[in-house]
């Protein structure tokens, strides 16, 4: 994958193929130390200790659709390029944790990408999924949550057309705005 907001996607995705109902995408970026670390938090039905220590490898998979899965092998691979690591922390009945980290300002680290696609996309698509995006650069923070979200608009739906708008707006302006104004898609 050649950005990082569709390791997010992909990451998000396998959460709710586990059965999750509720995910947490974390992602801070300190520019200061030079790193950026990026967490995803489900409640789906984890994995043993097998599996967990086996999920990195390309030829194994718990989908039925394909043999293989490239998600967690591709940005294990990504991130000890850049200086970093990948952890895969699960426990079963109880839930997923995936960190990995990134020295931030590594040549061969994969742009963000459009990650205003990638969080309203993720938020449209699964009206059901207690979701939360928290986004920390240096001591800027944006969070939002498909709960507040839901409680703020009051019943209307996500895919409505003019809500959509204001979604892509809204996204948009607070993410620009933890670089601190006009972001590059590619950063």
């Amino acid at each position: 994958m050649r950005e990082i907001s569709l390791h997010l996607l992909d990451l998000v995705q396998n959460s709710i193929e586990a059965g999750a109902t509720s995910v947490k995408l974390e992602i801070n970026e300190n520019l200061n130390s030079d790193k950026m670390i990026i967490r995803v938090t489900d409640n789906g039905r984890g994995m043993d200790e097998k599996l967990r220590q086996l999920v990195i490898d390309p030829f194994i998979t718990t989908r039925t659709t394909r043999r293989i899965g490239l998600g967690l092998p591709l940005m294990d691979m990504s991130t000890k390029r850049c200086g970093g690591y990948l952890n895969v922390d699960s426990t079963p009945g109880k839930g997923t944790v995936v960190e990995a980290m990134y020295q931030h300002s590594h040549l061969d680290r994969p742009p963000m990408g459009n990650l205003v696609e990638t969080i309203k996309s993720i938020l449209v698509a699964n009206p059901e999924l207690d979701f939360i995006y928290d986004h920390t650069v240096n001591d800027r923070r944006f969070t939002v949550s498909s709960r507040d979200l839901a409680n703020t608009l009051d019943g209307i739906p996500l895919t409505q057309p003019d809500v959509l708008v204001w979604l892509n707006g809204y996204l948009s302006d607070h993410i620009a705005n933890l670089y601190g104004g006009a972001k590059d898609e590619n950063n």
